[in-house]
């Protein structure tokens, strides 16, 4: 059904897609190829809400080389299905057939209910030569938490964890910087950088006192900060309220606090919003948490907490995917293990995962590793 050169034009449309990795929030990332007698007249990504679609981006790219009928009769590569609705521009299907592309090559259906088939169909309907399916898995991969959200109405979780070979995150006393290496702390930034918001708890920023914030490689935004504080005991002086947009969940309905926190926190340049989410036992709903991030459009959560409320996520089913960096060294007993969870009676009990990918990177080893 696909030949050679059409998976090379798709994965040098994936290639373009991830133009988008920290930017296009809360859309999908998408890449496009307009090709003609095998070559590339035209590319295109989508960058950032609002801002022109791959598909768009491609044909006036193609049109800048070669005119306005530089389209006509080519093939386009797309990573997700064209947009047949309105939103914050155009149908994407409007443009594919005004400039007379013959044949539309998608990697995936948009899991969007206002588009699901639709663009492809009405490609069809009006004689296009559509296909479906080239490179699908690898399209999904790029776009899981954009996935997630239209499919289930849940952001992607992926909780980070540093450890030692034999599964401490911090010594006794909780010192844990730094468990692995420079190369294994930079790449964390970059899931960092690729989320929409990093979650954390009352206990790591007590202990920890972390900024919570991208900086160990290049970003155009950074990621909102939600903290679960069931009391909403913050210090006013923690380093995270110093800048950004802050999500603080708490247990109480405590208004006067509430507006000290952000009126201290507008003082230092943040924007800190406080919602309450109680549940039966006087802590923070954390399954109502995560349903709440995934009504604000958020498409992934990366969470860096200890183990305590990594063992309460995991007991929630809030988690998706663990993403475990392992340091060549080993730590011993007394000291802070992954997460904070139940003694089991029997193997059968265990909670299974599926094994994603392994990579080295420097000495240590990441392990991304799925919730089955």
């Amino acid at each position: 059904m696909f030949t050679p050169l059409d998976q090379a034009f798709m994965r040098r449309a994936l290639e373009l897609a991830e133009r988008g990795l920290y930017t296009t929030t809360p859309n999908p990332r998408v890449g496009a190829v307009l090709v003609k007698d095998g070559k590339t007249i035209g590319e295109g990504a989508h960058l950032a809400a609002g801002e022109a679609h791959a598909e768009v981006d491609a044909v006036r790219d193609a049109q800048a080389r070669g005119g306005l009928e530089a389209a006509r009769g080519s093939t386009i590569y797309v990573t997700l299905e064209p947009c047949n609705h309105h939103g914050r521009t155009p149908p994407c299907v409007d443009l594919l057939l005004a400039s007379g592309v013959a044949r539309v090559v998608v990697a995936m259906e948009d899991p969007n209910p206002k588009v699901a088939g639709q663009g492809c169909a009405r490609l069809r309907a009006a004689g296009a030569d559509v296909r479906v399916g080239l490179l699908a898995g690898e399209a999904r991969e790029l776009n899981i938490g954009y996935v997630s959200r239209m499919t289930r109405g849940l952001p992607w979780v992926r909780l980070k964890i540093a450890a030692s070979l034999d599964g401490k995150t911090a010594l006794a006393n909780g010192a844990s910087q730094w468990i692995t290496g420079p190369e294994a702390r930079r790449d964390g930034h970059a899931f960092r950088a690729r989320a929409c918001a990093i979650l954390t708890g009352i206990g790591t920023v007590r202990e920890d006192n972390p900024q919570l914030n991208v900086r160990n490689v290049p970003t155009p935004r950074q990621p909102i900060k939600v903290i679960v504080d069931s009391r909403l005991e913050i210090a006013p002086d923690a380093r995270l309220l110093s800048e950004g947009r802050i999500l603080i969940a708490c247990a109480v309905d405590d208004a006067a606090a509430r507006l000290r926190l952000q009126a201290q926190a507008q003082a230092r340049g943040a924007a800190l919003e406080v919602i309450t989410l109680p549940d039966a036992s006087g802590k923070v709903d954390l399954g109502e948490l995560v349903r709440e991030l995934g009504r604000r459009d958020l498409n992934e959560i990366h969470v860096e907490s200890g183990f305590k409320l990594n063992g309460s996520l995991l007991r929630a089913g809030c988690v998706d995917e663990l993403l475990v960096y392992f340091a060549a060294s080993i730590i011993g007993e007394r000291a802070q293990g992954m997460f904070n969870l139940p003694a089991l009676e029997k193997l059968d009990q265990r909670r299974m995962l599926k094994i994603h990918r392994v990579s080295q990177l420097g000495d240590d080893l990441r392990l991304i590793a799925r919730i089955t």
